[in-house]
């Protein structure tokens, strides 16, 4: 349809309309509903596109690009969710999204499981302290620290 611009994917991997690049998506996989809708809220008050899945299946049904959307950049995996889970399921789906960033919340008290964990953030943990290394990790530029919805 004329006047209607179509999201292009640029060079570094995200998609544009207009010269708009739209907030950097982290896919959450906690398997607890209200810790992940919590964190979830935060994030998008604070300008991420944030998803939530309750284990690592429901996250590669999140597509690697999306009309309009930016690429996963960041993803905070619970310990919860690897439970009896294979090793292969994890690389399918840091694999999906290009390598992003991975944050593993750690049970406390226990040896964390191995993996790409780029930063291990140990239980009990507060929603602030999860969304402070997200900020460390993938800061926002300034045009873009505003609340998505």
């Amino acid at each position: 349809m004329p006047g209607l611009s179509r999201p292009r994917r640029e060079p570094d991997g995200q998609n544009r309309v207009l010269g708009v690049t739209p907030p950097p998506r982290v896919l959450l996989v906690i398997p607890g509903q209200w810790p992940r809708a919590l964190l979830r809220a935060e994030l998008r008050e604070r300008g991420y596109d944030a998803l939530g899945a309750r284990n690592l299946g429901e996250a590669m049904r999140y597509p690697a690009a999306a009309p309009e959307r930016a690429s996963v950049r960041l993803v905070v995996i619970d310990q919860d969710a690897l439970a009896g889970v294979d090793e292969g399921l994890v690389t399918s789906v840091l694999e999906r999204h290009a390598g992003p960033v991975v944050v593993l919340l750690a049970r406390g008290g226990t040896i964390p499981s191995a993996g790409p964990w780029q930063r291990v953030i140990r239980r009990p943990v507060s929603i602030a302290g999860i969304v402070h290394a997200v900020l460390e990790l993938l800061p926002l530029p300034a045009e873009q620290r505003h609340p998505v919805d």
